[in-house]
């Protein structure tokens, strides 16, 4: 039941060419009444359990893509644009513009002529990237909610740079940071709202007072710069008419920075026995009574095995479900989507479990989820001596995350760390998952994932 297609996770696989500019496609615009593509993950769980018809879940299947482009929510191609633009390698305010709008075809003309331009000047990302750019691509994060994903894909791109990033890094930004972006699936709207309320220079405008306003972009000009010259050139005004079709104005997506959804950024690091190196948890997207609790584990050995369990109804109130061996070295570090959504989609597991893996997550992902839990189960982490029914502590304001109990019983620190210690002694290493090609040459040279997944 473990067998699973090729992992998605290939982004460390060689190495990283980026180009002088990058322009992206656009985003998918939302189906009727809103329908975008993450709620599928919930409708398909929901249907398996018998509250929706094999028909209704089929009629969201049919209207929940209606346009070419990246994901209608801010998932990890929508957040990875965001990102790029952050880091001045895209044209200020083209992240996120629907697929079909004819602004797309405006930029994508004007980049291509700025190419060619920066091709002719000699100019490389490296003459224009810096440690600065990547904090305030960071802050930018922080303000949109944006997906865990951003925890591999930015140490992994800085690492091309020579610039050492890691997921601390981000967990210190994140701290006190403002978050604005009312968007799905933490927030409410659709991914095309983001561009209507002025993208990622409004983003920037609220958080001015924390970006490096001197670093170069592919503009030629400073981000400073650039921000001046969208508030002259119509800009805001252009993105603002697509924004009142639907009655709607700009803070009602985009938050001004005194107004913010949250001030403690969006994601955090856990440490403890169990992750001794970090874990990751999008905090945003957890619901409150989930931030401080203990829980009984439920560990699983694939993902499979863990979503049978949670659509069966043999995952209770108070479990931590486990999903291990899904790291990089494990599997390549495979999204758990189907087993977040199966949890959040149900009103009572939602509120009342945990996801606890060293495997990614989709960027559509939400609910009581962390992962990246490093070392991982294939290099001998202590996620692997996990057994039924040890007392797991969560405690996200403390960035705690830690093994507190046995079999139930809760014990000291040393004890648990005796009984850990017995565990190991036992634990038989797992031949390789992939034994041939890409994936295995993958397996053997990943870095943790808490630096980015990147291979050595």
């Amino acid at each position: 039941s473990c067998d699973k297609a090729v992992p998605a996770h290939l982004m460390a696989i060689g190495r990283i060419n980026i180009p002088s500019i990058i322009i992206t496609g656009g985003v998918m615009e939302a189906g009727p009444d809103l329908l975008t593509l993450e709620q599928i993950g919930a409708y398909s769980a929901m249907c398996q359990r018998g509250e929706i018809t094999e028909e209704q879940l089929t009629w969201y299947k049919h209207h929940a893509c209606p346009s070419c482009g990246a994901c209608s929510f801010m998932g990890t191609a929508s957040t990875m644009q965001i990102m790029a633009e952050a880091l001045g390698l895209m044209l200020p305010g083209s992240a996120l513009m629907p697929a079909t709008c004819q602004d797309l075809k405006d930029f994508a003309e004007k980049a291509g002529k700025q190419a060619v331009a920066l091709a002719k000047m000699g100019l490389k990302p490296r003459d224009m990237v810096t440690m600065d750019s990547f904090e305030n691509a960071i802050m930018v994060h922080a303000a949109i909610s944006g997906s865990t994903n951003s925890l591999l894909h930015i140490p992994a791109i800085a690492h091309e740079f020579g610039i050492e990033i890691d997921a601390d890094t981000f967990d210190r930004m994140h701290r006190n940071a403002h978050y604005l972006l009312d968007i799905r699936p933490a927030g409410k709207w659709p991914a095309q709202f983001f561009y209507y309320a002025g993208g990622v220079p409004r983003i920037m405008e609220e958080i001015k007072s924390m970006l490096h306003l001197d670093v170069m972009t592919v503009t030629g000009k400073t981000l400073g710069e650039n921000l001046e010259e969208l508030k002259q050139n119509g800009f805001y005004e252009t993105c603002h008419s697509y924004l009142e079709k639907w009655n709607l104005k700009p803070p009602d997506v985009i938050r001004s920075f005194d107004n913010p959804i949250g001030t403690d950024g969006t994601v955090a690091v856990l440490r403890g026995n169990l992750a001794p190196e970090g874990s990751v948890v999008k905090h945003s997207a957890v619901p409150r009574e989930m931030f401080q609790a203990v829980l009984k584990a439920r560990p699983f050995d694939c993902e499979e095995d863990a979503i049978a369990a949670v659509l069966s109804g043999s995952i209770h109130p108070g479990d931590a479900v486990f999903i291990r061996y899904e790291g990089p070295k494990g599997s390549g570090m495979p999204e758990m989507f189907y087993t977040t959504e199966a949890i959040s989609s149900d009103p009572e597991l939602g509120k009342t479990i945990a996801l606890i893996t060293d495997g990614r997550f989709s960027g559509a992902s939400k609910g009581p989820a962390v992962g990246h839990v490093s070392p991982e189960a294939a290099d001998g982490g202590p996620i692997a001596l996990v057994e039924e029914d040890d007392l797991i502590r969560i405690d996200i304001p403390e960035r705690i995350l830690e093994i507190i109990g046995i079999k139930g019983q809760e014990l000291s620190a040393k004890e648990v760390e005796q009984i850990l210690e017995e565990r190991r002694k036992k634990l038989q290493p797992r031949e390789p998952k992939y034994k041939k090609g890409v994936l295995k040459i993958y397996s053997e040279h990943a870095v943790s994932p808490m630096r980015g997944g990147y291979m050595e």
